[in-house]
Formats: C-alpha cells, structure tokens, sequence
C-alpha cells in the first residue's frame, strides 16, 4: 500500500516537473498533495536550476489564491447544501466546516489571514467567507499576504534541503509551529481588541 501511495506520489511530482512553473500553479490550486510537497518539490527544483526561486514563490502564491478562490465560490454559490451532500467528494469534512464557520463569525475577516497557518483550517476558512459573501478584493488581499510568507517557507526550505527535500516536514516543524502560535496570538489579541471596543461603547 505505502509502495503504491509513494509510487503515485513519484508520478504526480513528475508531471509537476514536466509542466514547470505551470505544475506549481496547478499543484497547489488543486492541491491533490498538501502544498507543502509542492511547494518543497519546487524548492528542490530551484536548487537543481531548473526554475527561479522568485518566480517559484510567486507560482506558489498564484495557484494558493486559485484553489481559496475556487473554496470561495463554493461557498458563496454553492452554500451550506452543496457541501452537504457534496463536500466528502472534495475532502471537506463536516466538523472542520462548522469549526471554520464559528471562527469566522467570531472573529470576522482576520481569520481569512489568520487562519491560513493553521493545520486543517488553511484549508476551509475561506468557504464561511465566501457563505457570508466576504468582500472578494479583500478576501484576495488577505489570502496574497498570507500565501506568500508560506510559499517562500517552504520553497526555501526545500531549495536549502536539495536531494534531501522529502524531509522537509520534519525540518518545517520548528518554524511552523511558531507560525501557528503567532497567527493564534494574534486571533487571541484581535478578540480582547474587539471586546475591549465594545465594552467601551457600551460603557
């Protein structure tokens, strides 16, 4: 079974090579491996020469805006009964939704940025936003600053790792995890901000 996943896994990194920057777009839009295989692939090609890491990065950032676009859409149009009955052909779990849903109505906006570092919510915050009809040039704007930080991440990661790129989840842990106690921090501090204003409105 393991020799048949990483057999598949050869072959779809493979067809990411052959397309070039193109396969980085389509990689991570589609993202039928987590992005940070990609991503950390791409690196790995930055250290070969074969691409630019610049170009690598801003790659990465396109295709992550396209696949939070397609969620967007989804959620804007398709709404809470498309993904009930279609949400487990795309990998989108019911609890994962209504955990996103929550953290997008308590904390608004800034969780289309926030929550982009968190394990499993990157992958589902932008559905409530496009289900609560979020501004689209600023769920974009936000979704770009978020993007970049992590494609730059990981295709360095994987460039300074050369031949040695597989490891790349294990040597991303010790930067990641502060990401992630960052963006909660900030959520955590956001949340006393806005409480604290409206106390003081009310007061």
């Amino acid at each position: 079974m393991m020799d048949t996943l990483h057999e598949w896994l050869a072959q779809v990194l493979l067809w990411v090579e052959s397309l070039g920057y193109w396969g980085i777009i389509i990689g991570l839009a589609i993202e039928v491996i987590p992005s940070e295989i990609v991503l950390g692939y791409a690196g790995y090609l930055v250290s070969k020469g074969d691409i630019s890491f610049t170009i690598a990065v801003m790659c990465g950032t396109i295709g992550a805006v396209l696949q939070q676009w397609l969620l967007y859409a989804i959620g804007r149009f398709g709404g809470r009964p498309f993904l009930d009955r279609f949400g487990k052909y795309l990998h989108l779990k019911s609890k994962h939704i209504d955990i996103a849903e929550r953290w997008f109505d308590k904390y608004g906006p800034i969780i289309v940025f926030t929550g982009r570092f968190v394990p499993v919510m990157r992958q589902v915050v932008s559905i409530p936003a496009g289900m609560a009809r979020m501004n689209l040039w600023q769920f974009t704007y936000l979704t770009i600053l978020a993007s970049i930080p992590w494609s730059i991440l990981f295709v360095w990661l994987g460039s300074t790792l050369g031949e040695n790129w597989e490891t790349i989840g294990e040597k991303a842990a010790p930067y990641v995890q502060p990401i992630i106690l960052g963006a909660i921090a900030l959520l955590i501090v956001f949340f006393l901000y806005q409480y604290l204003r409206k106390r003081g409105k009310t007061i």
